[in-house]
């Protein structure tokens, strides 16, 4: 049986701005395997993001304050942490990649001594040692002639070779935990398959488990084991992969994946889009969140936030109408 390696309960993160409070992350639940690949699917705005970094405390405070909740991390409470103790985990048991490889990195420091910076900082070992081991990540991320490349300056890098040194900064110390935030973004589709491929390769080499973040579901079917959906910082729906495609219970879950292109589909069939807008997030949630957009709304959706239920084995929804739908075409 696999161990727990993560295990976030509650968790509840505000932004205090002068326009008001802004309810980022409401109440979110979620937990990590060894081994597991997570997928944290949404659309722009819905807490992806904040998720992650509150559980690190990269958000600044303040503005944003964790409010509530807990983030067990080898049975031990992140938000408990103190900054120093926070700073041996980030880029040591947990490695990051972050959104933009164009921005991400030092333009001063060349590419090898931004990789060898976190290993000198976590890892016992000599500059020799260190620069030894840059070469062997820049050639285990597909860098080629890595001991020249590790001499040059990030603007001699392509956007794709940019993110391939920011997994291998991620890398640098064996991190038992990767969390990728939509690390693929700013990236033309032939790199972003070229980088997921790589991810997915180095998760089979090295046994590490995964959270990537992502507002496209159809790159989770072939990452993830599992998949979180969040919209306005809830989570509306918790599934294995295969039963989220097989099986979606939540209406928004539903409009993501009818708004998936399909190459069996008739070329002439129009894509089906979620109509309305997500709500105001100054506005404290006091019932379903999506109920303005959802054509599947009961009396209940309009009285009391609806909350995670079964519906399956290990698939969780927070919705209170019993939603049944089989995507058509939708194969993983």
């Amino acid at each position: 049986m696999s161990s727990r390696i993560l295990e976030v309960n509650d968790l509840v993160t505000r932004f205090h701005t002068q326009d008001g409070t802004v309810h980022a992350v409401n109440g979110v639940s979620f937990y990590l395997n060894e081994g597991d690949t997570l997928g944290i699917v949404g659309e722009s705005g819905c807490g992806k993001s904040v998720t992650v970094l509150s559980i690190l405390r990269l958000i600044p405070e303040p503005p944003a304050e964790v409010a509530r909740g807990e983030a067990l991390f080898d049975g031990q409470d992140l938000l408990r942490f103190s900054e120093r103790e926070l700073r041996k985990v980030r880029g040591g048991k947990i490695g990051l990649i972050f959104q933009d490889p164009m921005t991400s990195l030092n333009p001063v420091h060349t590419i090898g001594s931004q990789v060898s910076e976190v290993m000198r900082e976590h890892l016992d070992i000599s500059r020799e040692q260190a620069n030894r081991r840059v070469l062997e990540l820049l050639d285990t991320v597909g860098i080629p002639d890595a001991a020249q490349r590790a001499r040059d300056f990030p603007h001699q890098f392509s956007g794709g070779m940019r993110q391939r040194v920011m997994i291998a900064i991620a890398l640098a110390c064996n991190p038992r935990l990767l969390i990728a935030d939509e690390p693929t973004t700013a990236l033309d589709v032939t790199i972003q398959a070229q980088i997921i491929e790589q991810v997915k390769s180095l998760r089979e080499q090295f046994g590490m488990t995964v959270i990537w973040i992502t507002h496209d579901l159809g790159i989770v079917a072939g990452l993830a084991n599992r998949v979180i959906v969040m919209y306005a910082g809830f989570v509306v729906e918790h599934a294995a992969v295969a039963d989220l495609y097989a099986d979606p219970r939540h209406p928004y879950t539903i409009g993501l994946l009818q708004s998936l292109p399909n190459l069996g589909e008739d070329e002439d069939e129009r894509l089906v889009s979620i109509d309305g807008r997500p709500p105001d997030m100054l506005q404290e949630p006091s019932l379903c969140q999506f109920l303005p957009r959802c054509r599947y709304a009961i009396e209940r959706c309009r009285e009391e936030l609806p909350i995670l239920r079964e519906v399956g084995d290990g698939h969780q929804v927070a919705c209170w109408s019993d939603v049944r739908f089989e995507p058509q075409g939708q194969d993983l």
